[in-house]
């Protein structure tokens, strides 16, 4: 696939077809065809569907782990709310005066305000999405209302409606819903447009490169994209205002997620034109108990049956609205279990901490549980001992109990206190003091990478002086390497290239290329000019200008910071070779998938790793031959070994965000007694629904779980 005028990614020998939201695995639909020239309406229609691909798999996935997708799963119900936080709703459909900005998608009717009066399920919510004519959809409601979930809900129903489409033409017409976080949007400095291009180019391979990123911005430009942005509510008030400002404009539909309160309050500062506020409702007591009772068994035990029996003996709609801004958890309440389960967050908590026999109907007890508060708070501080107990039939623990709460609360304070949600692991660096790292890798550098070097030197010449240069040699070049180590204490822009967008077919043949002129003209000019008595034979040329290709694979490719620490290979690193990188950067395969947290940490830690050793590899490859046949053969592996430990501890270890994580969470270890593999146990956590991934970052399952978890084991029981 080639875009006119040569930009964007090649695909040799197929061409993706079928944008069904679920193609993923050994069901793939793939259409081959040999030398196709696309249009540019084919490329963009290609990547919407590959896009479409790749989002189904990664929500269905991310869908499962949150167990939003379970066979009786918690119903979603909404009506049009009455708060203060948009304007009409005739603005919002198109009825009478005002114009339509979005037709009706294909199969769906346009929405009136006669049939958004009686609210409805997730179906009707997609009903509305689709035939909303100003295409600007919030979604409100208080914490814990299950606001995400229907988000996710309703995106991948958007989804299979694309996928359900017949014909090509009706799935253009319908954008692919991708979900983002505003955090880390100002506004002020970029456009809604070109922010959302470059947050697609990091979570999504298919949009890497400057090529990737404008094929991005062309299909949002066109409306071919439609974005739920969530945390509205977690940005400062100021920079909310802006944001929906900036996202007057835009030329996309947009479905808003936020707390009902925030969205009032930025209403009184910046009005988004055109939307419909949808509210999420409580969970009816008759639907908590009903899900409730499918999990468990036929005859649940007295404990579960009180418990249930209380929620259908309740007939009232839970709590008891309290004023606009009212949060059920807070405002006057019927029965403090059934408003306590009338937010999802809740049901899900109360099912993972109690089994079938457990005493659950001690949440009955209104003088230990007087409050919904009390009863959530209850089961937050439980939800992490009850994910790491051992279940029948399910594997052990990895980790303890004791172990992951306290890894967890102390995660949780650090991001408390950095006043964000997003968990970027590359930033766990600034977490500690980077003095005994520092010192640490200073003197293992400088015992480890030093000791060839002086073996070296001493053999060359064995006099004190020798051993004294050799010896100063290694405590500076151990320094320097841990001087760049310890520039990852500040927080660092994250590369998430992977080997596709490094070894691309313009990179390799560029690096080919490059390895037989130079050693081609060697051969041919040393004979007629000789520089050297004793001339090598012309196999050597080819074997010591071997790194050389290799170094211009990487400066031409996405690993040119990876040699840019290596001697006489680090030509073309500079910004003044972007211009060459962006050309040969284009991957020579359509490798597309969403890039998650251990995607990124596994690239580091490995490929990025593996790269730096190898380019320590090649300088040896560089200078070892050469000097062994101009002095010995001994001499010559001295060269190698040497330039091979320092080049490579510099270059794959110095240069590496996760070594830099990796020594930062031994250190973490020791200081606060977390786990050593801090990714893995991250990971891990969030199979057991404690940690949810947005792209590249982790997030708890709830902003209530971090905040409980923060404030420590004593405040919390106080």
């Amino acid at each position: 696939m080639t875009e006119p005028g040569g930009s964007g990614p090649e695909v040799s020998g197929n061409v993706f077809h079928g944008p069904a939201a679920f193609q993923a695995g050994d069901h793939n639909v793939q259409v081959v065809h040999h030398h196709a020239v696309l249009t540019a309406g084919d490329v963009l229609d290609t990547a919407a569907d590959e896009l479409a691909r790749v989002v189904g798999a990664q929500w269905t996935e991310e869908a499962a782990l949150r167990r939003l997708t379970d066979p009786s799963p918690l119903p979603v119900r909404w009506r049009v709310s009455e708060r203060k936080a948009v304007g009409r709703v005739v603005a919002a459909t198109g009825e009478g005066a005002a114009r339509a900005r979005f037709g009706p998608l294909p199969g769906i009717a346009p929405t009136t305000r006669a049939g958004l009066r009686a609210g409805g399920g997730l179906t009707e919510l997609h009903a509305v999405y689709g035939g909303l004519a100003s295409g600007r959809l919030l979604l409100l409601g208080p914490p814990a209302a299950g606001k995400t979930a229907a988000a996710v809900l309703l995106l991948l129903d958007a989804l299979a409606h694309r996928a359900a489409l017949p014909s090509a033409a009706d799935r253009a017409r319908v954008p692919v819903p991708v979900l983002l976080s505003l955090d880390g949007w100002d506004p002020a400095g970029e456009k809604a447009v070109d922010w959302a291009a470059d947050r697609l180019s990091r979570q999504y391979t298919l949009f890497h490169g400057r090529g990737g990123r404008a094929r991005a911005r062309r299909l949002l430009e066109q409306g071919r994209v439609a974005l739920f942005l969530d945390g509205l509510d977690e940005v400062t008030g100021r920079l909310r205002g802006a944001m929906v400002s900036a996202l007057e404009t835009a030329p996309f539909r947009l479905v808003l997620v936020s707390r009902a309160k925030e969205a009032v309050l930025t209403a009184k500062k910046a009005r988004l034109g055109g939307a419909l506020a949808l509210e999420i409702q409580p969970v009816r007591p008759a639907d908590a108990a009903g899900y409730l009772l499918d999990r468990l068994p036929a005859a649940p035990s007295p404990a579960w049956r009180a418990l249930t029996g209380r929620l259908l003996s309740e007939t009232g709609p839970g709590p008891v609205s309290a004023g606009p801004l009212a949060d059920p958890l807070t405002a006057p309440l019927a029965d403090p279990l059934a408003a306590a389960l009338a937010g999802p967050l809740a049901i899900a908590l109360l099912r993972d901490v109690y089994g079938d026999d457990d005493p659950v109907d001690e949440l009955l007890d209104t003088a230990r549980f007087p409050t919904a508060r009390a009863v959530e708070n209850h089961l937050l501080d439980h939800a992490v001992a009850a994910a790491y107990t051992r279940r029948p039939g399910h594997p052990r623990p990895r980790y303890s109990a004791r172990t992951a709460e306290r890894t967890l609360r102390h995660i949780a304070a650090r991001l408390t206190e950095e006043g964000t949600r997003d968990l970027r692991w590359w930033h766990v660096p600034g977490w500690t003091s980077r003095r005994p790292r520092t010192i640490a890798v200073w003197i293992v550098s400088a015992v480890v990478c030093g000791t060839p070097g002086a073996i070296m030197a001493w053999n060359v010449s064995p006099t004190p002086l020798t051993t004294v240069v050799g010896a100063l040699g290694a405590v500076a070049g151990g320094h320097a390497i841990a001087r760049r180590l310890a520039r990852f204490d500040v927080p660092q822009p994250l590369s998430s290239a992977g080997w596709r967008d490094i070894f691309t077919r313009r990179t390799v043949g560029s690096g080919v290329g490059q390895w037989l002129f130079v050693a081609t003209l060697l051969c041919l000019f040393v004979p007629v000019v000789p520089l050297i008595d004793d001339a090598p034979p012309w196999w050597l040329w080819y074997l010591v200008t071997l790194p050389l290709g290799f170094s211009e694979v990487l400066v031409t490719g996405r690993g040119y910071e990876i040699v840019s620490g290596a001697p006489f290979l680090s030509l073309g690193t500079g910004s003044h070779y972007d211009p060459v990188r962006e050309n040969h950067s284009r991957p020579s395969v359509l490798d597309t998938r969403s890039v998650g947290p251990r995607d990124v940490w596994r690239h580091h830690l490995g490929l990025r790793l593996f790269l730096g050793l190898l380019t320590g590899l090649a300088l040896a490859l560089y200078v070892g031959p050469i000097v062994a046949w101009a002095q010995s053969p001994l001499q010559g592996v001295m060269f190698g070994v040497t330039a091979l430990v320092w080049t490579g501890a510099t270059c794959g270890l110095a240069g590496n965000l996760a070594v830099a994580t990796t020594l930062t969470a031994v250190q973490l270890h020791y200081e606060e007694g977390t786990p050593v593999r801090l990714v893995h146990f991250l990971e891990d956590a969030r199979r057991r629904n404690l940690l949810r991934a947005t792209g590249p970052v982790y997030q708890f399952r709830h902003a209530r779980l971090q905040e409980r978890l923060a404030l420590g084991e004593g405040d919390a029981a106080g």
